[in-house]
């Protein structure tokens, strides 16, 4: 207890008057995901290139899904860099997988209707 010579009475003092020991430092940023950086990336590349977006889509959602589970261990960011990557493998892969199919049905219906009397030597 200290006594305070004004007021005549006592009180407690505390050691908050002093400044820290050292300054304070730059905020701590959480460091972002590197695989839901990379499923974004793939994500938005199965959009973009043809015929190959059908692979690119699919490893989107693979690294889209593994980085969402390593999100809720190691509490990091990118889990909306994630989600997006995710929609847009997803996407990617029903327009390419939508559009392989189509052309394996044209192509079975055009070799279903060639006539086979042009090939023959009769």
């Amino acid at each position: 207890m200290d006594r305070n010579p004004s007021d005549q009475q006592y009180q407690y003092s505390t050691m908050n008057n002093y400044p820290p020991p050292f300054p304070p430092g730059p905020p701590v940023v959480q460091k972002t995901n590197g695989k839901s950086i990379a499923a974004l990336v793939l994500g938005i590349l199965s959009l973009l290139i043809p015929y190959v977006g059908f692979l690119l889509g699919i490893m989107a959602i693979i690294f889209s899904s593994l980085s969402l589970k390593e999100l809720k261990r190691r509490y990091e960011q990118g889990k909306g860099l994630a989600i997006a990557g995710l929609v847009c493998g997803i996407i990617g892969t029903i327009i390419y997988g939508l559009l392989l199919f189509i052309i394996l049905f044209v192509f079975i219906i055009y070799a279903g209707s060639v006539d086979n009397a042009i090939y023959s030597n009769f």
